[in-house]
């Protein structure tokens, strides 16, 4: 898998819900964080399976309501996964007209999360 060259941002504000969604649902881990100081907002890297975010409270970063896709091997795979940890999908996962398969996911904040695998081909 190439190094990822671009790393989405998305605005949280409540760490600690954030990161028991991320890390104890969808299976992330925290690469690092940043605190000016105590009681300032939080910025920090969380990466699952080669796919990094950074998750921010600063509210000058950026909007509530973004939206990232994750291009994973199993969407079915990933789906057992959550589950078993207390998170469900907002959709699916179900096939789309373009060939993959997809399912969608919200934080706690409402950030969009979407999990799509390619879908096989008939041979």
């Amino acid at each position: 898998m190439p190094p990822q060259t671009v790393i989405p941002q998305l605005r949280i504000t409540d760490a600690q819900a954030s990161l028991r969604f991320y890390v104890d649902g969808l299976g992330f881990s925290v690469d690092w964080t940043h605190q000016f100081e105590p009681g300032f907002p939080l910025f920090m890297q969380l990466t699952r399976q080669g796919q990094t975010l950074f998750l921010t409270e600063h509210s000058g970063d950026c909007e509530v309501g973004g939206a990232v896709y994750f291009r994973v091997p199993d969407v079915d795979d990933c789906f057992r996964a959550f589950r078993a940890a207390g998170v469900l999908p907002t959709d699916g996962p179900e096939d789309t007209a373009w060939g993959t398969r997809e399912m969608l996911l919200k934080d706690p904040d409402g950030n969009r999360l979407r999990f799509a695998s390619e879908v096989a081909q008939a041979a």
